[in-house]
């Protein structure tokens, strides 16, 4: 099961020959994923040689090999990480039954929305790049944004594969959906309202990859909890190439902050009129992109109090972040969890029941690892003597699902009237100027080892290679 078989048409390590229907499913499915990469995928990548990562297994030691692969020739395919033997559900009302290899039929409605919500942001974060590299700062960015564009691609075969597999008509049906909503679009958008926002520069790209990839670690992570084996082992895999897509956005925010940090060390200035007048992307404007992506990205976890979170893990569907580290009974009923509202013209925490949210306890956890990783940017100004601390927003700013949607809220955590919110928002969130200006900035560098004035060099290259290596070869 650990090795991949890339003789095939569609390559797997499922034994996707075995099942003559399903193969025969996925290789008219296959034509239609070609037709939307070719529409929908990276502009102007087709002939381009890019020194690409493929899985060839799913041992975490060595499970991935690089190498110039023609974009348009990427091998997507199906991989599941190794099932272990006798496996049991950990969680829920089913604790300690055998995983399910096949779907239970009362659980199949279910199952079926939480693969298509997953399966539909992996299109569509690449819907939302497709331009970025006619902008790329540098040879580097533009590998690594077709690193992620190709994963991306082949997480939607991941979930294509489940549908396809154990949800016969309507996977199939399903399946072909994944490939005809589009981002943004008015008529027929994408499922959650992150992944139908504009990705318009690389500022933009680096926050989405840091905030909203870092969202699918924690969704990907409590569905590899799951007591539907084949939803947990293919997640697992998932999340070994999410790692990826995370660190591009954290070192990606920390080259532009040290870039930035550089010219206000020699124009000795914070004057942000100034350091444009560098074509370097000021501290205020990066805060403002934080705040927009952050509280975007929180409202992806879903309402504070949710009936089908709590239906979700009493069923054994999606687990907790972590669940097999925690140390209470796993059943959580009669337990409570504290959520926010705003009562009384102030933000209050209410106890409500633990189960029910759970999409709370997600988000929170969430926080968590989001503010440790601006602390590691904050690390990259203060060792620069630069006396500015960036911060996450207040989680009721700017939400738009749940108890705190429409409720004004500034970035501190008070709440506001209508009148103040609309007078400080150009100091809250990123302004159409703001936007302008980082746009102005993006122009293409491609050249090996050159990289735009915005941004400093990375540390390391990719796979330890130089700063000068050419890891995209134009035709």
């Amino acid at each position: 099961m650990s090795s991949i078989n890339y003789s095939e048409k569609i390559p797997n390590n499922v034994n996707l020959g075995e099942d003559r229907t399903l193969q025969r499913a996925l290789e008219q499915w296959q034509p239609n994923f070609i037709n939307w990469w070719d529409d929908m995928g990276p502009v102007g990548s087709t002939d381009m040689d890019v020194y690409l990562r493929t899985a060839v297994s799913v041992d975490p030691q060595g499970w991935a090999q690089f190498g110039h692969v023609k974009m348009r020739d990427y091998r997507w395919g199906i991989f599941l990480n190794q099932g272990e033997t006798d496996r049991k559900i950990h969680f829920g009302d089913h604790i300690g039954e055998k995983v399910w290899q096949d779907v239970p039929g009362e659980h199949r409605a279910n199952l079926r929305r939480i693969i298509v919500t997953q399966g539909d942001t992996e299109p569509a974060s690449v819907e939302q790049q497709r331009h970025l590299g006619n902008t790329a700062p540098s040879m580097y960015d533009l590998r690594n944004l077709f690193q992620i564009n190709v994963e991306e691609g082949r997480h939607l075969w991941a979930m294509v594969y489940l549908l396809h597999k154990h949800f016969g008509r309507d996977g199939r049906e399903e399946a072909d959906a994944l490939l005809v909503r589009r981002s943004g679009d008015e008529n027929n958008p994408r499922i959650l309202g992150a992944f139908n926002e504009a990705t318009p520069d690389w500022l933009s790209f680096f926050m989405f990859t840091y905030f909203t990839d870092r969202d699918g670690k924690f969704q990907l992570a409590a569905l590899a909890e799951s007591a539907f084996d084949p939803l947990a082992r293919t997640t697992k895999f998932m999340l070994t190439e999410e790692a990826h897509h995370m660190f591009v956005g954290e070192s990606g925010i920390s080259r532009v902050l040290a870039r930035t940090a550089r010219a206000m060390n020699e124009l000795k200035t914070d004057d942000v009129n100034k350091l444009r007048a560098e074509g370097v992307i000021d501290l205020p404007t990066i805060q403002r992109y934080i705040n927009f992506h952050y509280s975007v990205t929180i409202d992806l976890f879903g309402a504070d109090e949710s009936s089908n979170a709590a239906i979700f893990y009493s069923s054994g569907l999606k687990g907790r972040y972590e669940e097999s580290k925690r140390t209470d009974d796993h059943i959580l009923k009669g337990q409570t969890y504290k959520v926010l509202e705003s009562r009384d013209g102030k933000l209050q925490e209410k106890e409500v029941p633990l189960l029910n949210g759970l999409n709370e306890v997600l988000r929170d956890d969430y926080i968590t690892d989001s503010v440790a990783g601006v602390d590691r940017w904050n690390r990259v100004l203060s060792k620069a003597g630069i006396d500015f601390t960036l911060k996450v927003p207040h989680k009721a700013f700017n939400r738009n699902i749940g108890a705190l949607s429409g409720v004004k809220v500034s970035p501190d955590g008070q709440l506001v009237s209508g009148n103040e919110w609309f007078a400080k928002m150009d100091e809250w969130l990123p302004t159409a100027q703001d936007r302008a200006y980082v746009a102005s900035l993006m122009g293409r560098v491609v050249e090996p080892g050159k990289f735009a004035n915005w941004i400093s060099p990375p540390n390391m290259g990719i796979n330890r290679q130089a700063a000068d290596f050419d890891y995209v070869r134009f035709n």
